[in-house]
């Protein structure tokens, strides 16, 4: 239960980001002044999420490791992570463009993609593995 609550933390904070450099969401706020205040809930929801997940995947790691769907959810969330700190490493360059480049745009839906498909990968595992 802890886990999914810190998933859906740091997941909803990084899609609200990534809504913002779509275009879509709050759109009267400057970038990084959304993701400044963004930043602190992604982190603690991350790492929350890191540790709680790690205890779960230690209790039955060997069976968890060889699952498909496991490996398939952690290549969706090293992917995601690396979009997400793309996006944390350009922000204020972008904040600064007079309109949001294709680059940043392209980093937002993948990353939103790819969070929201680690959720959905997640919550198939138990019924795909008979694990979690």
């Amino acid at each position: 239960m802890a886990h999914y609550a810190a998933v859906f933390l740091a997941v909803g904070m990084i899609v609200l980001r990534d809504l913002r450099i779509l275009g879509l969401a709050d759109r009267h706020h400057s970038l990084s002044a959304l993701a400044e205040q963004l930043r602190p809930w992604i982190w603690i929801g991350f790492g929350a999420a890191s540790v709680s997940g790690f205890l779960l995947f230690a209790v039955d790691a060997g069976d968890f490791a060889a699952a498909p769907p496991f490996q398939l959810k952690m290549l969706v969330v090293v992917v995601a992570v690396i979009s997400a700190l793309a996006i944390e490493w350009n922000l204020s360059e972008w904040d600064r463009a007079p309109v949001m480049p294709a680059t940043a745009r392209l980093l937002a839906l993948i990353s939103s993609v790819c969070w929201l498909a680690a959720i959905l990968v997640s919550v198939e595992i138990p019924a795909l593995t008979g694990l979690g």
